[in-house]
């Protein structure tokens, strides 16, 4: 079932999540929001790389005002992420977020909830929900005998009635663990009692290696069965590579086109050149180009037209030079050392033809 067409609709500045659309990208600024230049540059590169929706820490009231100044910096909507004092929340909306991220549970008592609640409902600002494994409430834990999915479950909509009976429901719900299998089992369980959309990620995956293969799993599962209206991939690390992953998550489960595709063999004893070297600078290269293709990446002249085959474009190494293929056949002999400089003339060539 795809429970993605069936959430309800939430405007987010300019986009919209939920009822079928597009799934967004998300990431987070790891710079102090207060430092609106570090801030609104670093939120550029995000833009440029394919980022749709940022949120950013607002732990003071410096922080709060800062968003006016980032926004008119920045092109894509800005979240403002709040915890346990809600007058930054009001402080927030009234600066200019787009959307805002509490834990009802943190923020206080009910009075200073519904506080939220009134801003966000005059400025026509949505709130997400968000509930972490290990912010779950005592009572759920003794109920659910420790951190389950469907404790999870359970306190997320309970804050959600909270809010709803308050007569807001421009809601985003967000439901994370950094327990891969628990994590999908909890989506798993609320998309079938809610239909507010889901913000989807694994919280506190790890490192880049680690954080990846976390997230590469625990969201392929989760969106593979039509779930999820948004997602960030959560890295120790650069936001940018937060970024470049959800789009690969995205494009490798066909939920998402555009961008540049590579594929590389894993080397072997045949590999007379830097493969290694060379398939890292061809994907940093390809990040410039948002035309759909797929460019290979082979090591060697043995296999690397047939391996090739498939892809738009592809080079592969001999001893000391390298071919340049297009659609499996030979187009060109080039010394090793200008095979990258002669696929990006491809690639510019393409570009100008697609433009014109």
């Amino acid at each position: 079932m795809n429970y993605r067409e069936k959430t309800r609709e939430v405007h987010i500045g300019d986009r919209v999540i939920g009822g079928g659309h597009t799934i967004l990208i998300q990431s987070m600024c790891n710079t102090k929001t207060e430092n609106v230049e570090e801030t609104a540059a670093q939120i550029l590169a995000l833009e440029k790389l394919g980022c749709d929706l940022i949120r950013v820490a607002v732990p003071t009231p410096e922080a709060a005002r800062a968003l006016g100044e980032i926004k008119k910096r920045i092109h894509i909507p800005l979240i403002a992420d709040i915890h346990f004092d809600y007058r930054l929340a009001i402080a927030a909306i009234e600066n200019g977020a787009d959307k805002i991220r509490i834990n009802p549970g943190n923020i206080g008592s009910e009075d200073r909830v519904r506080a939220v609640v009134d801003c966000a409902r005059e400025h026509g600002v949505p709130i997400r929900v968000g509930v972490n494994s290990g912010s779950l409430e005592k009572d759920l834990l003794e109920k659910h005998g420790g951190v389950t999915a469907e404790g999870i479950v359970e306190s997320a909509l309970n804050k959600v009635k909270l809010i709803e009976d308050m007569g807001y429901d421009n809601l985003v719900i967000s439901i994370k663990s950094s327990d891969v299998l628990m994590c999908v089992r909890a989506h798993e369980l609320i998309a079938g009692k809610t239909d507010h959309p889901l913000h989807v990620g694994i919280t506190e995956a790890g490192t880049l290696i680690e954080g990846n293969i976390k997230s590469s799993i625990g969201l392929g599962l989760i969106l593979h069965q039509g779930i999820g209206d948004t997602i960030r991939v959560s890295l120790t690390g650069d936001p940018l590579e937060e970024v470049r992953s959800a789009k690969m998550i995205l494009r490798t489960l066909g939920l998402r086109k555009g961008g540049i595709e590579v594929v590389s063999c894993p080397t072997c004893g045949r590999t007379s050149i830097d493969l290694i070297g060379l398939a890292n600078r061809v994907e940093a290269m390809v990040q410039e180009y948002p035309m759909e293709l797929k460019v290979a990446v082979m090591g060697c002249v043995v296999n690397g037209p047939g391996e090739a085959r498939e892809a738009d474009l592809g080079i592969a190494g001999g001893i000391g030079e390298g071919l340049l293929i297009r659609k499996g056949e030979i187009i060109r002999k080039v010394p090793e050392d200008q095979l990258l400089a002669v696929l990006k003339e491809e690639l510019d060539r393409i570009a100008a033809e697609k433009e014109s």
